[in-house]
């Protein structure tokens, strides 16, 4: 008898640890301005090295140019200037975070890649009301992330590139590139 308990509780224990194991989202950390950030992993396509870029003229500052990544042309923007954060000089640890929002690909510069941290649902909470500081960043997030002891701030993707793809366009068309 005590062997068909133990049966019967590793039944139960096993399809709710699967219903568990399916709501964990993935999302490829970085940090930027001292905070680690979090984008879905559903939009990441691959991490590359920050590479020459051709500046854009009159685009929002924090759009920082184009690349050519294996003969595809994509923007890059730098988050920690969307943030409306002061820029710091690239090096090594800076990397460029390429991503498909939409139907458009696009670059994010970030200061260095965490990894990828599995993120229960349940463990996604909404963010804070923050005050009008710290509004520039919050204004991207879409929850906070609780995993072990840190707090990831998880963005909208959609969000942070918004007008991006457009500004660009229109600019390459004044300048007639």
């Amino acid at each position: 008898m005590a062997e068909e308990k133990n049966e019967e509780s590793l039944e139960n224990i096993d399809p709710k640890n699967r219903e568990e194991e399916e709501k964990k989202k993935q999302f490829m950390t970085f940090r930027s301005c001292n905070e680690i950030y979090g984008i879905s992993l559903d939009n990441v396509l691959e991490i590359i090295g920050l590479q020459q870029y051709t500046s854009v003229p009159e685009t929002e500052d924090y759009i920082m140019g184009l690349i050519n990544l294996r003969g595809k042309v994509i923007p890059v923007i730098d988050v920690r200037i969307r943030f409306g954060k002061e820029p710091i000089e690239y090096n090594d640890r800076t990397s460029v975070i390429v991503m498909q929002v939409s139907d458009m690909v696009i670059g994010l510069i970030v200061d260095g890649i965490e990894g990828v941290a599995d993120i229960s649902e349940k463990e996604i909470l909404p963010p804070p009301s923050v005050n009008n500081v710290q509004m520039q960043s919050r204004k991207y997030v879409f929850g906070i992330g609780k995993v072990d002891s840190e707090v990831k701030l998880l963005l909208d993707p959609e969000k942070l590139v918004m007008g991006t793809v457009d500004e660009v366009k229109a600019a390459e068309e004044d300048e007639d590139y």
